[in-house]
């Protein structure tokens, strides 16, 4: 959980239940600008990127793809991760974050290290994708608070973790936790989080530095007492955006639709590499074995010599694999025939005849994200796994 590394016994989730949204202290507003089609709204968007820096900027691409906040991301992400949050270490921002009026509000986590020390709660719920994690800082209150909070979804619920918090000085935040507790939406009342904060002694308490906070308020890395590291963000660029909207699974067409409108490009290429599909708008489902010869589903390996390769997990250890050709006919346009596919179990390949025909039309390509149309029109939105 967001800068909780105190000692906390993990509960059981039941996927059911409903949502809170109490906290200590109202999080700042702010004004977002309409991601609609026009010259106008474009400009504005544009200006409202432009608060990221350079170097804040090359944090965020690091960011794009990681999965579970860190947890299942590769050693070579983890690298590019490491030296945007050094770089932007060294660069320094506010001066002194705990003083600001800026480190107040509410903030995304983006991204945690994980070492052996992190707490079970963070253990337990930091690492779901379609969880949301945040965390409100009050520090210009009568009473200063820190609240951690892992929303589950619009349906099912949050747990709210609470703390006093003391500034000791211009980076660091002191903290102890003192109260606990999920919220339904079924149930007129909430359930407490049933930890002893009083009887955990020092396990209870810890500390915050904020190591990186930016002049624009938007990005803050800090590190905590366990040594582990946070990446912070109060506003996410339209990708996050997008990609939150998937792994939360709401508002995911409106948020897709918003985004190819405003981020299509003249020209865009296909790009090599190996595509993982992370959502679609296929709503009439066949056998998996027509969806996976189709690439609706699974991964698509793009070769630079003209290959593209379909790739779908099965169950113990079988995948399915169908390799055929792709031939630029237009702008923005591949014509694809798929002709060979096989079972795959190991070394050993069951052949499957089969043929698939069709188009893809580039939407959106930046080397990390791919939107295109595919077989009979489907929308699919794509993201690059392999380290480039």
């Amino acid at each position: 959980m967001v800068c909780i590394e105190a000692s906390l016994i993990p509960l059981p989730l039941n996927p059911r239940y409903g949502n809170f949204s109490n906290t200590i202290c109202r999080p700042k507003i702010y004004r977002f600008v309409s991601l609609k089609c026009s010259q106008q709204t474009i400009q504005q968007e544009t200006q409202k990127d432009s608060i990221f820096t350079e170097d804040e900027t090359e944090l965020i691409n690091a960011l794009i793809g990681i999965q579970g906040r860190g947890r299942s991301a590769s050693p070579q992400q983890i690298k590019a991760i490491d030296r945007a949050v050094q770089k932007l270490e060294l660069v320094k921002g506010v001066t002194d974050p705990t003083s600001s009026s800026l480190i107040d509000g509410r903030w995304q986590l983006m991204f945690t290290t994980r070492p052996g020390t992190a707490s079970p709660i963070q253990r337990t719920f930091v690492g779901v994708n379609s969880f949301t994690v945040f965390q409100d800082v009050c520090l210009r209150n009568m009473e200063s608070r820190i609240s951690n909070i892992v929303k589950f979804s619009e349906a099912i619920g949050e747990l709210k973790v609470e703390a006093e918090a003391l500034i000791k000085d211009g980076k660091r935040i002191i903290f102890q936790f003192d109260r606990a507790a999920f919220s339904f939406k079924f149930l007129p009342f909430k359930v407490p989080y049933p930890v002893p904060f009083r009887l955990l002694g020092d396990e209870a308490k810890g500390w915050l530095d904020t190591t990186y906070m930016s002049k624009s308020g938007n990005i803050r890395i800090s590190r905590g007492n366990k040594g582990t590291t946070f990446v912070l963000q109060k506003e996410t660029e339209p990708r996050q955006k997008l990609l939150s909207a998937i792994a939360t699974g709401r508002d995911v067409r409106e948020v897709v639709e918003e985004f190819f409108e405003t981020s299509s490009t003249s020209e865009v290429e296909l790009g090599e590499g190996e595509w993982l599909m992370l959502w679609s708008t296929q709503e009439v489902t066949e056998s998996w074995l027509e969806n996976a010869s189709k690439g609706l589903m699974g991964k698509q390996i793009i070769r630079p010599d003209g290959d593209i390769k379909f790739v779908v997990d099965i169950l113990f250890g079988f995948k399915f694999s169908m390799t055929g050709k792709y031939v630029k006919c237009g702008s923005n346009t591949y014509e694809v025939t798929m002709d060979d596919a096989a079972i795959i179990a190991g070394s050993y390949g069951i052949p499957q005849e089969m043929t698939t025909k069709f188009n893809i039309q580039l939407i959106y390509n930046d080397g990390k994200i791919r939107i295109s149309r595919g077989y009979n029109n489907i929308l699919f939105v794509y993201i690059r796994i392999d380290d480039e």
